[in-house]
């Protein structure tokens, strides 16, 4: 189909063929967009379309009426219902507690798959394990100071780290060694992210700052600087085209880079973390307040409030499940907390330890949870798992 041989209706509000509603919002901006309306006002098109003249859709076919199952050909085959999605699992069972040796671990990650994880360590170095076999890989060594944040590529062969050295090192994970190593910010990183592609490395701050790193390229400075933020830069996450950031200002910023646009959100407690709902339509806020912040992506209403763990003097984590249904934050207090996402409800508090719980990662697609404590990380799965031979 070809969108450009088709006009949109200028309209506030439509219903289209499917019963599906469209809305129709207007930019600021006449030069943003590729679609102007008459007197050069530009729209933008969220979540629904319809095409002018788009008719009501085709009658089902045979192959819509009969879904074909594997081994099965022809109308008149039975169709099963599907099965029913299983409860959200919690992990409540602890697996493995892990002495990394690196003195405080600032920051446990898991990698793009979930099958490796990343400490940070306060001796300055960076360690790579299987959390699950409770096997350390690779140690890599380079930085001048404690290692504050880590992340790993798409494809598992390089990583980032940043720390109190000011530095942002790139590193190749076979063999070790430094690629790269950025400097250009003014105070110590506190995070990291690569972009989809792991060509471009983003750190924040304490000096306010968010710097992009180009991978590919030998030049020293970074190819952009955004510096809007009034205070240092706790946290950046990075999706397929925004970037968010919170700072210790107490605003929550995300940058469109499509649209080239910047929103921001005044939460008014220093932030310590944020990120992105697994669907890319909520952003997560914690706070200095004790209180983490579910928000729209688009509008910025506050969706609902989550509170009940400690958090007033130190940097923590927060995190969604892996199917969005709960809420997941680190505690001054020993343990980690979890509330049901749209009631709002304490579900489970899982107790760690008896110090604070410096940092949390959870796995992309399962039930395990990663948390650091100390000099230390414990490996958290569902009541139901069974560790596999040789995996424990």
């Amino acid at each position: 189909m070809i969108l450009e041989d088709r006009k949109w209706e200028p309209r506030a509000s439509l219903k289209s063929d499917f019963g599906i509603p469209r809305i129709v919002t207007e930019v600021a901006s006449p030069d943003v967009g590729n679609r102007k309306c008459p007197g050069g006002t530009v729209i933008t098109l969220h979540r629904a379309w319809r095409l002018s003249g788009a008719g009501p859709p085709p009658p089902p076919g045979p192959s819509d009426r009969f879904p074909r199952w594997r081994g099965q050909r022809g109308p008149g085959t039975m169709a099963f219902p599907q099965p029913k999605p299983r409860a959200p699992e919690l992990p409540r069972k602890r697996l493995k507690t892990l002495d990394c040796g690196q003195g405080a671990v600032r920051a446990v990650r898991f990698n793009a798959d979930g099958h490796y994880c990343l400490t940070c360590g306060s001796d300055k170095t960076l360690k790579l394990w299987n959390p699950l076999r409770g096997t350390l890989l690779r140690a890599y060594s380079g930085h001048g100071y404690e290692v504050l944040d880590a992340a790993g590529s798409f494809d598992n062969s390089h990583l980032c780290s940043g720390g109190g050295d000011k530095a942002v090192v790139l590193w190749d994970v076979a063999s070790g060694q430094v690629v790269r190593k950025f400097r250009g910010h003014a105070g110590k990183v506190n995070t990291v992210q690569f972009n989809e592609e792991a060509t471009v490395i983003l750190s924040g701050s304490i000096d306010s700052s968010i710097r992009c790193w180009d991978c590919r390229s030998r030049r020293p400075e970074p190819v952009q600087k955004l510096d809007e933020a009034r205070d240092g830069v706790s946290s950046v996450k990075v999706s397929d085209h925004e970037v968010l950031a919170g700072s210790v200002d107490g605003r929550v910023r995300r940058y469109d880079l499509r649209m080239g646009q910047l929103f921001s959100d005044y939460v008014g407690s220093p932030i310590t973390c944020t990120c992105f709902s697994r669907d890319g339509q909520c952003i997560l806020v914690s706070s200095l307040d004790s209180t983490l912040r579910l928000l729209d992506k688009d509008t910025g209403e506050l969706l609902g409030e989550y509170t009940g763990h400690k958090n007033q003097e130190y940097k923590l984590d927060c995190c969604l499940s892996e199917r969005d249904t709960h809420v997941v934050s680190c505690s001054e207090d020993g343990k980690v907390y979890f509330w049901d996402l749209v009631e709002g409800a304490l579900a489970l508090t899982l107790p760690v330890g008896p110090g604070v719980v410096q940092s949390l990662a959870y796995h992309p697609t399962e039930p395990c949870l990663l948390t650091a404590m100390g000099g230390s990380i414990q490996c958290w799965r569902e009541e139901a798992f069974e560790v596999e031979d040789g995996a424990g």
